[in-house]
């Protein structure tokens, strides 16, 4: 008789994820506690992610994951308290539209800083502690690794450093009988997505669509984590269709570019202009890795 593939986390395994405090962080960690995982919240918004931990019974830590430091420090204590780590997902991140001429370049910076030195600094703290026969670490990468499009040039080359990143940890982790997984979502119903799209240039350029592939759903996205954390799988795809489309990506690409975007030019003057907003509010100072510690 075959094995039932398992679906959810075993009870007691340990976890740790980042951008904890909305989004499919606060999602996922929310699911895993519910089904008896241990898991320590972790991200940079206070109200949010001690809420977000509240609800789940779970403890929180302050981390802003561009800080190395407070990365190494965060991720040795909760391994400390947990008795270990099994899971760790690198999912902290942060969008903001870009024109790749005449934009601000501090926005790829900063976004660098986040999304690509932030899952960086967190997979090399957490290696350590998972790196053992039945340990998992998840990099949070994005179907737009894959596929460029217009405005989220810095975007997508944070997320497909955080591919090669992943990528690169697989092969090293596997001695030590650890795997590593990397997820590509497309446009999920999140505060990230809505936030990400309600820009004057983004109405410009996809007009009433509001999207670019429509919204994929979060629960089902988080069902689909939950079950390639417990298969320690080497990709999760959300929505569906993601996946064949990452192996494909060359085809991809062309059919973007030959489909052309008909107010690109018009978007692109807008969003030189337009003070768009972070998909996740930045602080003006880093959060000290020593406040939120247990908050409940």
């Amino acid at each position: 008789m075959l094995e039932r593939t398992p679906a959810h986390v075993r009870p007691g395994t340990r976890v740790l994820v980042t951008g904890a405090a909305r989004g499919i962080g606060a999602a996922l960690a929310t699911q895993l506690a519910s089904h008896g995982a241990r898991v320590a919240f972790t991200g940079i918004e206070p109200d949010a992610l001690e809420a977000a931990a509240s609800a789940a019974d779970s403890p929180s830590y302050a981390l802003d994951v561009s800080d190395r430091d407070a990365v190494d420090e965060v991720v040795d204590r909760v391994a400390a308290d947990f008795g270990g780590l099994d899971v760790v997902v690198a999912n902290a991140g942060i969008a903001r539209q870009l024109p790749m001429t005449g934009g601000d370049p501090s926005v790829m910076e900063r976004m660098l800083e986040v999304n690509t030195l932030g899952a960086y600094y967190t997979a090399r703290a957490a290696a350590r502690h998972v790196a053992h026969p039945g340990g998992y670490l998840l990099m949070t990468s994005s179907l737009a690794a894959a596929v460029h499009l217009p405005l989220l040039g810095a975007y997508s080359a944070s997320k497909a450093a955080v591919e090669a990143v992943g990528d690169t940890l697989r092969i090293e982790l596997r001695p030590d009988g650890a795997r590593v997984g990397v997820a590509y979502f497309a446009e999920l119903d999140t505060e990230m997505t809505s936030r990400g799209f309600d820009t004057g240039a983004a109405h410009a350029l996809l007009g009433s669509r509001g999207t670019l592939s429509g919204l994929g759903s979060l629960p089902q996205a988080v069902d689909r984590i939950e079950r390639a954390i417990a298969r320690r799988s080497r990709t999760v795809c959300a929505p569906p269709w993601v996946r064949p489309v990452v192996p494909l990506r060359h085809l991809a690409q062309r059919a973007v570019e030959l489909r052309g975007f008909p107010n690109l030019r018009e978007a692109l003057e807008v969003a030189r202009s337009e003070d768009a907003p972070w998909t996740t509010p930045q602080s003006d100072g880093r959060p000290s890795a020593r406040h939120g510690e247990h908050a409940r």
